[in-house]
Formats: structure tokens, sequence, C-alpha cells
């Protein structure tokens, strides 16, 4: 089920950006998202919110400071995805610029799992190099810096200290019930921190940390004319792309960051391995956006950590040698293509798997899903062919399609299984694991994340037991109101604005989670179509609603404006007149622009 609905727009917004010399359509899409006052739309370095206001954060930073002073032995512990490898190339291109001795470890998904666990503390903690680090140092560290996680971590930060090192967590997730005894803890999500910007990232986490840190450095005069002040803004094209590939919410402060990023990227001063990864995916680095980040960019970065080792695209985002990071992103690119066939073939058999097994849980040749789609306020999955760092995707494409809650699971170790989960609007994901642990303790294992996504271990034996569980939470707390699919569209557009001067100028705009790229919607006629690629259907579309207002439906005399459109993974011809959902897009080919339409959802109209 779904229904289109225009996105409302207040217009007292709408009058204000329109004074503000906006586009009119600009100003319309911008007063849908919550903006109404065009200070909030300025993307100024000024207007970054103050470091200061980050609880703890310039008490890390002396700590730090002190730390850098005395040569004590730093490591950053990562995770494994691109929010964490970003988080962790900034701390080490900032520490060292700092002059400290730093180097960093990254959990082997397959290996440690997440986080800081007792594990990777003793991993830390041996003194010879191992495969599952990319340090080089013999000597075991003084103090772990966690990047991207650590806020759970509440054995692995007491394992530390047991070991004799001091742990400081840099953060973002949501706490749990219990915190870490962490020597410093900076998370704006922890308790009684009053950060505005509760949305960063695990990056954006810590460039305000390298922030507060130069500050303090700076008040110590560690500066002078020898030892130069690090230009920290060199480092924005890495919080970008974390940001945004960790598809956290685009507040205003996300926004500037990001929109400081991509002005780096696109003047040429992006890090050599930004810059390779864009060669690699054939993408011009002066025209990249928002979009080429989340979609291209992260997906390369991240199939390191799903299939390998996150150590590759970590010294991807360090090195400064633009041969060796070339060498790096042909390496990305070949494990991102492995990655794409491991996901088509889990996808193929998750949607088998759905069609064929229908009421209770039970298994069919090793194969367990909850429950017959048609009745399921969740669906939870197993196949024990699945690849463990493919789940979340597998879990992200099904939730698209059935518009469920979704978690995929994959074998983990010791008779455990691994799942991860993506949400629908208006469910909280996170929250509702932490309800199912509540009502049936010991049932997870471990659990986290955040309210669209979420990671989790059971045991094996627990499956069909957890299916029940999790069915249970989700229909008390969804209900079947909110299962309903409801598209948001910034409505119609008159023909005078169907042009490439509007595309570029939403081109130009940061789009993301949260603050979504403007999608409209518009009834067509479907004057040609034809398959491309094999699976995508290339078309040429003509407002049909304008045709009808100015030529009556006898349609005598037809307008000749025919827009160019592309429907991708869509083979199968469309009717005649169809309401198409769809983006206006900028297409580069052989150096030309020119305007199209992607679609992104279809029904078929009375012509």
């Amino acid at each position: 089920m779904s229904n289109t609905l225009q996105r409302v727009f207040p217009l007292h917004a709408f009058d204000a950006l329109i004074r503000h010399g906006y586009h009119p359509v600009l100003a319309r899409v911008y007063a849908a998202r919550g903006i109404e006052d065009a200070a909030q739309l300025e993307v100024d370095w000024p207007r970054l919110i103050p470091f200061d206001r980050l609880k703890n954060v310039s008490l890390m930073a002396r700590f730090l400071a002190e730390a850098i002073l005395a040569r004590k032995r730093l490591l950053i512990v990562a995770d494994y995805d691109s929010d964490g490898a970003t988080a962790c190339a900034v701390g080490i291109r900032a520490l060292r610029q700092f002059g400290a001795v730093v180097d960093y470890l990254v959990p082997n998904r397959f290996e440690y799992g997440y986080g800081l666990t007792p594990e990777i503390v003793r991993l830390a903690a041996r003194t010879e190099a191992t495969a599952a680090t990319a340090t080089s140092s013999a000597s075991r560290p003084d103090i772990l810096i966690t990047v991207d996680n650590g806020i759970a971590s509440v054995e692995g930060v007491a394992e530390a200290h047991r070991h004799g090192m001091q742990v400081l967590v840099t953060d973002h997730h949501l706490p749990g019930d219990e915190l870490p005894d962490a020597d410093i803890i900076v998370n704006p999500n922890q308790p009684g921190c009053d950060f505005p910007s509760k949305h960063l990232a695990g990056v954006g986490v810590m460039f305000y940390l390298v922030l507060a840190l130069r500050a303090e450095l700076r008040a110590r005069g560690a500066f002078s004319t020898a030892w130069k002040e690090p230009n920290l803004a060199s480092l924005l094209d890495l919080v970008a792309l974390g940001t945004v590939a960790d598809v956290v919410k685009l507040d205003d402060n996300n926004r500037l960051l990001v929109h400081q990023g991509l002005q780096r990227i696109r003047k040429g001063r992006g890090c050599a391995g930004i810059n390779a990864l864009l060669q690699v995916a054939r993408r011009d680095f002066r025209q990249v956006s928002a979009y080429e980040l989340g979609f291209m960019i992260g997906p390369r970065l991240n199939a390191a950590g799903r299939l390998d080792d996150m150590s590759l695209g970590i010294e991807c985002l360090i090195t400064d040698d633009e041969s060796r990071a070339s060498q790096i992103a042909l390496q990305l690119d070949a494990l991102n293509r492995k990655r794409q066939e491991i996901e088509a073939a889990m996808q193929d058999s998750a949607l088998i798997l759905l069609e064929n097994i229908l009421s209770a849980p039970h298994a069919q040749n090793g194969q367990h899903a909850a429950v017959k789609e048609s009745d399921a306020s969740s669906l939870s999955l197993f196949d024990p062919a699945w690849h463990q760092g493919v789940i979340g995707i597998l879990a992200s494409r099904i939730k698209d399609k059935f518009h469920r809650p979704v978690i995929a699971f994959a074998r983990g170790g010791d008779g455990e299984l691994k799942g991860s989960g993506r949400s629908i609007p208006g469910f909280h994901l996170r929250d509702a694991l932490d309800l199912v642990s509540k009502r049936h303790p010991g049932l997870l294992l471990k659990f986290g994340g955040h309210a669209a996504a979420a990671g989790l271990t059971i045991r094996s034996c627990d499956f069909e037991k957890f299916c029940d569980a999790f069915e249970q939470t989700v229909r008390s707390l969804l209900g079947s109101a909110g299962l309903k699919r409801i598209i948001e569209t910034d409505g119609d557009l008159e023909e005078s604005d169907m042009n490439l001067e509007l595309a570029r100028h939403l081109a130009e705009q940061v789009w993301g989670q949260g603050f979504s790229q403007p999608t409209f919607s518009t009834r067509f006629t479907v004057e040609d179509q034809r398959v491309v690629g094999q699976r995508h259907l290339k078309l040429k579309l003509r407002k049909q609603e304008a045709e009808i207002r100015a030529y009556g439906p006898e349609k005598s005399a037809r307008p000749n404006v025919l827009y160019d459109a592309i429907l991708f993974a869509h083979a199968v011809p469309l009717p005649g007149v169809i309401d198409a959902t769809y983006r206006v897009h900028v297409n580069e080919y052989n150096g030309n622009a020119t305007l199209q339409f992607i679609l992104e959802h279809w029904v078929a109209a009375d012509a």
C-alpha cells in the first residue's frame, strides 16, 4: 500500500525565502523541509556550532595535549564502515600533524565483531604486529581512542584498564543503560550533553575533537614558525564523506560540514584517496555532489570492511601518495564489484525465501523466515549461505521492497547469528531491540545502533524465538497504519520550471537523510521507451496535464516538449500514461549537459 502526498510548506517561510531571492521552486522545497529563515541555509565557516558546546571535548583536548607532549603512544580503534574509516583518517592525519605518536587498529568484523571488545583490547596490548591492524608499532599503546564506537564497550574499557591502558571514547551512537568507565567520553548523545546537533556522525565528533585540540595546543604556544598550525579545513572532504555515507540526518550543522567538504573536493583539494575513488567511479571531481559521496565513494570504501579488512580503506584515505591511492582504489573497486555480485545472489535467494515460506516460523533447506510477508509487520530472514558483511545491504533492499522493518542474519562464530537491521520511517529500530531485550532477558547477546539501522547478535537456536519477539514488538509499536507507505513529493512542476537551470540549482545544494533530495510528481504521456543496458528503461515523456489544459482533450495540437527520463532496474514497458514521482537531474555525457528525469515511482493513470 502507498499514498503519494505533497509536502506541506508554511507560506510565511516560503515568502521569506522568496524575499531573499531564492528560486520559487527552491523556496517551496526548503520551506517544506523546515527552513524558516534564510540564515539556516548559510554554510559559511563562522556558522559552525562552536566545539566547546560538546560535552567533555575541551577536557579530552587537554588530556591529549598532555599525552602528546609526554610522547605517549596513542592507538585509534576504528569501526569498519565508512564513518569509522573517515573518523580514523581524520584522527590519524590531525594527530600526526600535532606531533603525536599515533597508529590505528581496525577490528576484522568476522573475527572480532564491532567495537572495543575485550578481544580487541588484548590484541592491542600485544607487542607484535598482527594482520588485524595496520600499525607497525612494536610497543603497547598507553591510550586507546575509539572512533565511531565505544559508547557500549563496558567490558572492553574495563579490560583496557586491567592492561594499564587509558581509554578515550569518541562516538555518536545512542548510549545504553550503562556507560563504560572510560577516562573521558565525547558523544553528543551522552547524558548531560547539550550540543545542538545530536546527529553528528562519528567523523564529525572526531573533527570537533581535533578542533578543540588545536585550540588547546595554540593556547599553550605549541605552534611556531618551525611548527606551523595545521589547517584543519583540509580534513573536511573526509568529514563530508563520512557524514553522507553514514546516512545521519543532515541538520543545519551537518549540511555546513558537507558543503564545505564538497567545495574542497570540487576545487581539486580533496585527499589523494577520495580523488582516486572518484576516478575509478568515473566521476568528475568538479561536479561531485552528496550523491557521489553516498552512492559511489561510500560503497567502494565500505566494501573493504564488508568483504576484507577496512585497514585497506583507511590506508587509501591517509596516504598522500597519489600512485598508492590509485592502486588501493582499484582494489576497493574490485571488492565492490564482488560485493555487488554477492548482494544480487543474496537478494534473489531472499525473495525466493519470502515467496516459498508461508505462515509459521520453520526451516526449509536451512533457510528461515519469520512469517508470510503479507501478514507480517516485520521480516526476519536467515540463510546459512549469506555473507555476514553484506546482510545490512540485503536488509535495506528488502525493506525498500516490502516496506517493513527487516533484519537479515548470517552465521557468526560459536553457534551465533549476526543480524543487521534496517527500518522504515516512524519506527526506531534500536529502541525496539532494547524493548525486546527487556521483555526477553538473555535473548539478545549484543545490540546497538540508530533509529534507522541496528546490529545484533543472537544464538542460532534462538532465531525463531527472536522472530516471534521482534514481530510482537513491532506490531505493538507500529500497528497496521504504520506499515502504509507514504511517498512524499514536492508536488508538480510547471513546464517553465522543467529546465536545466533548475536542475543545476538543485545539484548545487546538499541533500541527504532528513533533508531529502527534491522529488516531484507529474502525469506524463509515455511517447517512447526502450531498454538500455539490458535492465533499465529509457523514456521520452510529455507532460500530459499541460497538454490537456492548453489544447483540450481532443489533443489536435500537441506541444513539442519531450523530456528524457530513465527508470533504473526496470525493463518491462510502461503503460501509455503514468503518474510518476521523479528527480530532476543534470545528465553529463561527452561534455554535454542535458536535463533528465530519474523516475523513482510510477503508477498507471487513465489516459
